[in-house]
């Protein structure tokens, strides 16, 4: 009873933090029997386009959470069964949605032709990861990357596009295995950057080994980027409209070359889409009512390639290069009608009108050296080395006018340009090794990782023509940070038993320092301290229909740049955010226990 009850509140807890509505059911076969671990999709009635993705449960039920307003059907999957289509339903503010019980159709024993295909289920469930599989599917074309993970299992992202979880922030999002440094709107401006005919399959870890970084409390997202295996040259041109409030258009060409003893590829994706966000906000300060409503438009244009070869030095050796560029250039529009009057008043004293301009360039390239050797039929080592490099280059123009209350004439104006150069780069370098040993697997590895940032920001007054640098606002941040780490990792089959433990030590140390004409107090941050990141998991078979499982870890989330940066980013004249370099990692232990029945 202890255990259900535990679930209970586990399911309670990882819904209660999602917005929007969920929708609930149960798939049962024709002998009314549940289904497992069959493929649940969500399709928009206007397009059929899916909209997320998600599986049965052992007892056949599903459920799929925060769900905007709108007209949908459902359609389960499940080999060896026909699929399952159900009809239009609307769903509205009035609570969840139960669907019941979705009857899957009996198996068909007429055969009358055989033709076997080699295909993936667009969702496969593994011991230590759900894998949502793109390659070959209707959502390989016409999205990007941030997309993409909208569909994919327990993944939310909110109107702001912060990236959740199992309903938890702190998600670290991996390309090919490798961690993403970027955070914020630089990290969902690459993602939609992605074409999603370069992606294979997105993997959700909710529970990393030692092997992974311990950066990020929430699990994490890798996306496999697509590399073709066949032999000769193929080519592949791709295109796609979408039209909204906003209309997309994007393009893309990959080739590539393989023989014996090397292959070559590359690829190119343009993507040029409008983007339409709004935002309101109402707070009460000293007597004051501040009711906000803003309008955000832009048309960013995305440039992405990748180059790369692989060299077969022989049967059990290779060596590879990979380079990755993306030239982005935005414009973004934000309207903002800002009505300040005093709490309890029915008309305001000034409305604020602040018509923000901003534009830039992100550009970024990344360069990869790896060497994989492979030692023995389960025995390998793989060696990387990366250089990163982001260069982001922003200015924005503000101004600010107050009008009377009917809004027909100027009290006062106040002009801002801001100038927010930034540059980051990073230097990494990976070595895994894995062998079998007393029976089992052990796996060793080290990595050492140093960031630099360059982050200036220049403040001008403007008045007319004429533009005049605010001292006590301009600054210059700059942050550097190193973090050298090892683990260990072993697992091993015990008959029913099935362990798997590992160690992670990590050593940070970290800089910020900020340049001012006016100094302050937070001018200069440093950290040094060390760290141990334990984790373990238990599987245990009780027969060939159920086995429990019993994982922990401990992870950290450290403060991005953009959190510890104390620019001041201003929405309007009386709102604005800043980051606070004196932020400190947070911790969190993970525990997660599970049943499986029935497969």
């Amino acid at each position: 009873m202890r255990i259900f009850t535990i679930v209970f509140f586990l399911i309670l807890f990882h819904y209660s933090g999602l917005t929007g509505q969920n929708i609930i059911g149960k798939v049962i076969d024709s002998d009314n029997q549940p289904v497992s671990f069959a493929n649940v999709i969500l399709n928009s009635a206007i397009d059929s386009s899916m909209v997320k993705v998600a599986n049965t449960e052992d007892d056949g039920s599903f459920i799929i959470p925060a769900v905007s307003q709108g007209e949908y059907w459902i359609e389960v999957s499940f080999v060896g069964l026909p699929d399952f289509k159900s009809d239009i339903f609307k769903l509205s503010e009035k609570g969840d949605l139960e669907l019941g019980e979705l009857t899957m159709g009996p198996v068909d024993n007429e055969l009358v032709e055989v033709t076997v295909e080699a295909t993936r289920p667009i969702l496969e469930v593994k011991a230590d990861k759900l894998v949502f599989n793109v390659e070959g599917s209707v959502n390989a074309t016409g999205s990007n990357g941030l997309e993409l993970l909208r569909k994919a299992p327990g993944v939310v992202i909110d109107n702001e596009e912060n990236i959740a979880l199992a309903g938890k922030s702190g998600v670290m999002v991996y390309i090919d295995g490798k961690p993403s440094p970027l955070r914020g709107d630089e990290l969902s401006n690459y993602l939609k950057s992605i074409n999603s005919t370069e992606i294979d399959n997105i993997e959700i870890i909710t529970n990393p080994s030692a092997k992974f970084d311990a950066q990020g409390n929430a699990g994490i997202i890798n996306i496999r980027m697509k590399k073709d295996k066949r032999l000769g040259a193929n080519a592949t041109l791709n295109a796609g409209f979408a039209s909204g409030e906003t209309q997309r258009y994007t393009a893309g060409l990959s080739a590539n070359y393989r023989n014996k003893i090397s292959n070559v590829f590359g690829s190119y994706n343009y993507r040029y889409g409008g983007m339409y966000w709004f935002f309101k906000g109402i707070r009460e300060q000293n007597g004051i009512s501040y009711d906000q409503n803003s309008l955000t438009t832009g048309d960013p244009q995305n440039h992405n390639f990748k180059v790369g070869t692989d060299f077969f030095l022989s049967e059990k050796s290779t060596l590879g290069f990979l380079v990755n560029g993306g030239v982005n250039h935005f414009e973004r529009n934000s309207d903002s009608r800002n009505a300040i009057s005093q709490i309890g008043a029915t008309m305001p004293d000034s409305v604020l009108v602040s018509d923000t301009r901003n534009n830039g360039t992100n550009n970024n390239y990344s360069f990869n050296v790896n060497f994989q050797h492979q030692l023995g039929k389960e025995e390998s080592l793989n060696i990387d080395a990366d250089y990163a490099l982001f260069r982001n280059d922003g200015e924005e123009y503000q101004p600010n006018s107050y009008l009377d209350p009917t809004e027909t004439y100027v009290l006062s104006e106040r002009n801002y340009l801001t100038q927010s150069p930034t540059n980051i780069d990073i230097y990494t370098f990976k070595v895994d090794y894995e062998r079998p040993i007393w029976a089992g697997k052990l796996s060793v590895g080290a990595k050492s990782s140093t960031v630099a940032t360059d982050n200036i920001f220049d403040f001008y007054n403007v008045e007319g023509t004429t533009q005049t640098l605010d001292t006590d606002r301009s600054s210059q941040f700059e942050y550097s940070e190193n973090v050298n780490a090892a683990y260990v990792s072993f697992a091993k089959q015990f008959g029913k038993l099935n362990i798997q433990t590992g160690l992670r030590f990590e050593h940070t140390r970290s800089r910020g320092v900020l340049t001012a004409l006016n100094p302050t107090d937070n001018d200069d941050v440093k950290r040094n301290y060390f760290d141990f990141f334990p984790s373990a998991g238990i599987a245990y078979q009780i027969n060939m229909k159920n086995s429990l499982n019993l994982n922990y870890s401990r992870r950290l989330d450290r403060p991005n740049y953009q959190n510890l940066n104390p620019f001041e980013y201003r929405v309007d004249e009386r709102s604005f955010r800043r980051g606070n370099p004196f932020l400190r990692p947070q911790y969190t232990h993970n525990v997660q226990l599970s049943h499986t029945f029935n497969w």
